[in-house]
């Protein structure tokens, strides 16, 4: 595996912040066992943005499903913030491309959900007063000011647009402050202008909150635009990372200033040549 990380301005404890040993994923099938990842080592720094990019069935959702202890790997070991993964937690929040809101409870119900069930008297965080409902509210309203969506905050996820049920769902996540955020494809599903908007709204959101993002994408410019780092992986079954590359394009980003920089059609250029040249991939119809 070709790795192009430069971590020297990464302090030594935080560069290891999320870290996947030696993990494999067989599936058990009707046709007998499918291995779906194999030898996966990967360590994400603290405050990184980090893309999965590859072809279809090259295992980039399953491995996002084991960062977020969804499903438990074959073999190995993943380990976020000194403790392993065995299982889904609160300092692990998805994004998935279908929103997956509740469609009788409003934007603000939808994530108030959440945060009581993270932050109220049911939630589970170690240590920490549970909050009362003025705070939680307050916490509500908090995350979706952050994606623009206050005017929405009573509506609900029938009287909305595709792009802010999403927002929704990013509010979800981000009000539950967790220390990784991860997002399979959030905006696959949407027009390219919305998938544009949105892109830009989550640069300056994780500049804000200085997250550590882990992100599926099927789009290299939107890998490229986004990432600190893209993990490339190649064709399944048995699919591992074929690359990582560093993207060292300054922040904050701006895609118009970037549709012309020699680096990002660098770094454009050698995902485009891993994915269609050393890694080409007939679909099977």
């Amino acid at each position: 595996m070709n790795t192009a990380l430069n971590t020297s301005a990464v302090p030594l404890q935080n560069a290891k912040y999320l870290q996947v040993d030696q993990v494999a994923q067989t599936f058990k099938t009707a046709k007998g066992d499918f291995p779906a990842l194999r030898d996966i080592n990967l360590s994400i720094a603290k405050g990184e943005f980090v893309t999965l990019i590859g072809h279809s069935g090259c295992g980039k959702s399953t491995l996002l499903n084991l960062i977020a202890g969804l499903t438990l790997p074959s073999e190995g070991t993943l380990i976020c913030a000194g403790r392993e993964i065995a299982g889904p937690g609160p300092e692990r929040a998805v994004v998935f491309q279908n929103h997956s809101l509740l469609p009788w409870l409003t934007c603000f119900e939808n994530v108030y959900l959440g945060v009581e069930r993270v932050f109220g008297k049911s939630g589970r965080v170690d240590g920490k007063t549970k909050e009362d409902k003025e705070q939680l509210t307050a916490r509500t309203q908090a995350a979706l000011d952050m994606v623009g969506l206050s005017h929405a905050a009573f509506k609900r996820p029938g009287e909305i647009s595709g792009g802010m049920k999403q927002r929704v769902g990013i509010a979800r996540a981000l009000a539950m402050q967790p220390q990784v955020l991860l997002m399979d494809e959030p905006f696959g599903a949407l027009d390219a202008l919305t998938r544009a908007k949105l892109q830009d709204e989550l640069l300056a959101i994780v500049a804000n909150t200085q997250s550590t993002v882990v992100m599926v994408t099927h789009d290299v410019d939107e890998a490229v635009l986004l990432s600190d780092k893209i993990v490339m992986m190649t064709n399944g079954p048995a699919a591992t990372i074929g690359e990582v590359l560093a993207v060292n394009l300054p922040r904050p980003r701006s895609r118009v200033t970037l549709a012309d920089d020699p680096a990002y059609l660098h770094y454009r250029k050698a995902v485009i040549d891993f994915l269609y040249t050393r890694q080409a991939h007939v679909e099977k119809h």
